[in-house]
């Protein structure tokens, strides 16, 4: 494509901020274009612990304005997207003489109840762990423990529907799309790109850029730019494991480690447990990060310090791990950088304007959009209001207590479908799982299976409304039910998307 149109904005990267930036956008009536060279949250927006949380242990590094908006938004993006959002209790078991006093834990909490306006999630409380069930999975020693709300998130679900409802408000939306540089001209941008499906290269034009390429965002505006000695981000490794369910309690738990760390222990997918994350300094190519034998150890023997039946490397189902790009405040610890996001708009009078975006989480996204589009509006002109507080995500129109009447809906409305496939398919999809079945009378009328509950009706969903193209963006970005098919069902399904279409 060539660039006669010209957008008000051009987003790089397709990540929770950039989508998150360009939906905001497309409501407010701006003209947007998204390019992501992969995968939407292909980067760390799916290798987060999957949170939306305010971050209790920032507040030990006196993060307090962040804190405040992450609680804040904890029970707006719940509402925005009941199905792949859900309040989740923790449970922090108290030893003495442990890392943190317990006055100090206490006051934490104190303020995590009380500095965002908590409505609906239930408050804290202390548990008598000889006697509350979630005490049973633990070492006799922990008697005591604190447990407060948060919420649960499928993170990549979470991006891929943000860039779902940006195309449907009219954004221009590009995966597998790699920007190859970016200069002005005349007052304006002009953006170069090249198409890694069709191979085609193409030339956007756009009075605004916005760089929300994440841990990549040094490296674009060194490499599109064409900059040194470029260096505003941190990157700091996050790994997980996943392992065979270790507690069938619905609530997580949060352990404090003797280095001052913290890892969670999590219910995963019904039948598994996630633990992470790591926190360690990281200077190679965010591309290809994976976990050390070094984190996987630190896991291992951080849970199994609380959990009575240790955690052990056979246990392990499946790893994942990610670099979040953390705005270099030149913190001496990884875990002590910050959290919080900044956002810097470049460009001097008569100059297309870049706003560079620098670390954000899952939790704050819908704030940092909101704050971008304040910059955006200073630089090219402000349109609209802010809206996507009270708004929806695609599946997401029904409200936050809903999920199991949705289920209930769906399961009266094709009821050849067995429970577990009718509960997942409401988790990834909402009120849009019906328009995924359509009229499918039966079992045969699915297509295909390819194992866990994936059916080709899905499938070609996912890569009709989705942008799906290959298994792992299916398998472990849109679904998760990489934990349920062995490798030759991966590779069936491989085979199959790579089948074109008949004519």
């Amino acid at each position: 494509m060539s660039g006669k149109k010209i957008y008000d904005i051009f987003v790089i990267g397709g990540g929770v901020n950039g989508c998150g930036i360009a939906r905001d956008a497309a409501g407010r009536g701006y003209s947007v274009a998204l390019a992501e060279k992969g995968d939407f949250a292909s980067g760390t927006s799916s290798a987060a612990t999957k949170l939306i949380h305010g971050g209790l242990r920032y507040l030990e590094h006196y993060e307090f304005r962040l804190v405040r908006e992450a609680l804040m938004e904890r029970e707006v993006l719940w509402a925005m997207a009941p199905h792949i959002i859900w309040p989740m209790r923790f449970v922090l078991p108290f030893q003495k003489g442990g890392v943190r006093p317990a006055w100090l834990i206490r006051l934490g909490l104190f303020l995590y109840d009380h500095l965002g306006g908590r409505k609906l999630l239930p408050a804290t409380k202390t548990l008598d762990l000889r006697r509350d069930v979630a005490g049973k999975p633990l070492k006799p020693v922990f008697a005591t423990a604190f447990e407060y709300s948060d919420g649960w998130v499928d993170d990549a679900r979470f991006v891929v529907l943000n860039a779902r409802d940006a195309q449907q408000r009219g954004a221009t939306i590009l995966n597998r799309t790699r920007v190859v540089s970016a200069r002005r001209e005349a007052g304006l941008w002009r953006i170069e790109t090249f198409d890694e499906k069709s191979g085609q290269a193409g030339v956007y034009t756009a009075r605004m850029l916005v760089n929300a390429s994440g841990p990549w965002v040094d490296t674009v505006l060194s490499g599109v730019f064409g900059r040194n000695n470029v260096h505003n981000v941190r990157l700091v490794q996050g790994s997980h494991i996943i392992v065979k369910k270790k507690f069938a309690d619905p609530r997580a738990y949060f352990f404090q480690n003797p280095d001052g760390r913290i890892i969670f222990a999590i219910p995963y997918e019904r039948d598994f447990t996630l633990i992470g994350t790591t926190d360690r300094d990281y200077t190679g190519d965010p591309a290809n990060v994976r976990i050390s034998a070094e984190e996987t150890s630190y896991l291992c023997n951080a849970a199994s310090e609380y959990f009575s039946e240790p955690v052990k490397t056979e246990d392990i189902v499946w790893t994942y791990s990610g670099v979040r790009p953390l705005f270099d405040d030149g913190a001496s610890k990884a875990q002590e950088a910050t959290r919080d996001y900044v956002l810097k708009v470049e460009g001097a009078d008569g100059e297309a304007p870049l706003l560079n975006v620098f670390g954000g989480k899952l939790t704050t996204y819908r704030r940092l959009a909101e704050h971008a589009l304040e910059k955006i509006g200073s630089a090219i002109g402000a349109k609209g209001n802010a809206w996507t507080a009270s708004s929806h995500l695609p599946g997401g129109d029904f409200g936050v207590n809903g999920y199991e009447e949705q289920v209930k809906a769906l399961l009266a409305r094709y009821p050849f479908l067995e429970r577990v496939h009718g509960e997942r398919l409401v988790r990834n999809y909402g009120t849009d799982a019906g328009e995924l079945l359509g009229a499918a009378s039966g079992v045969a009328d699915l297509g295909r299976h390819f194992g866990g509950t994936l059916y080709e009706i899905e499938v070609r969903w996912l890569v009709e409304r989705e942008w799906a193209v290959t298994a792992d963006d299916i398998l472990w970005r849109r679904t998760k039910q990489g934990l349920r098919l062995n490798e030759e069902q991966i590779a069936e399904l491989n085979d199959f998307l790579r089948v074109p279409e008949p004519a």
